[in-house]
């Protein structure tokens, strides 16, 4: 298995220790809380949406940003609670939950394919299911992790203004995850691929 390790390297290296960091980090960071006595990920979440789909202009920003002759400045509308309350605070934890939810469970999927490639080979059926699994986590999770944050982005703005509606501001605010989705189906085929050469590799060995 020694030419398999030599092929997934140094991309194994660098997930391993970037996984491993960025998990140490997640731990410090809610041990910190709990030792200052506040809720992880809870104080410093952002209760604040910039609707960008909507912008103004007027002298006065084209005097403050000093805008030349010729060109203007748009004024962005940026929502804020001043002192927000506990579901406004949930709402902006939730806003932001999914995404770190979908790196950190991705570069966790994604080491482990590494690490089992590199102890039981990179043409087997086990590494072809776990390159699957991980084109399913993107595809899935992208596209879950955009509806969940753009839902609650939504209807924190409904908290901040009067006239939001929450499909409304839901249809603005999600974006889709063009990248993530192409990748998690090009890991799918590739899941594939490696499956039918593992197929033919047993056939191969078994003639042998």
């Amino acid at each position: 298995m020694s030419e398999d390790r030599k092929l997934l390297e140094p991309l194994a290296a660098v997930v391993s220790t970037g996984t491993r960091l960025l998990l140490g980090l997640l731990l410090a960071g809610v041990v910190l809380n709990i030792v200052s006595g506040t809720i992880p990920f809870w104080s410093g979440a952002s209760t604040c949406v910039t609707a960008d789909w909507t912008s103004g202009t007027s002298a006065t920003a084209d005097t403050a940003f000093t805008a030349l002759d010729g060109a203007s400045v748009s004024s962005i509308p940026r929502y804020c609670a001043d002192n927000p309350s506990t579901g406004q605070r949930a709402l902006g934890a939730l806003s932001e939950a999914p995404a770190l939810v979908l790196l950190v469970g991705g570069l966790v999927v994604l080491n482990q394919l590494l690490r089992a490639a590199a102890r039981n080979g990179v043409h087997t059926r086990q590494t072809a299911s776990r390159i699957r699994f991980l084109g399913w986590w993107l595809l899935i999770g992208s596209l879950a992790a955009e509806l969940a944050q753009a839902v609650s982005q939504a209807a924190l703005l409904t908290t901040l203004t009067g006239g939001a509606t929450l499909a409304g501001v839901a249809l603005h605010t999600a974006t889709f995850p063009y990248l993530a989705v192409l990748t998690g189906l090009g890991l799918l085929v590739f899941g594939r691929i490696v499956s039918a050469g593992a197929t033919m590799r047993e056939d191969l060995e078994g003639i042998v």
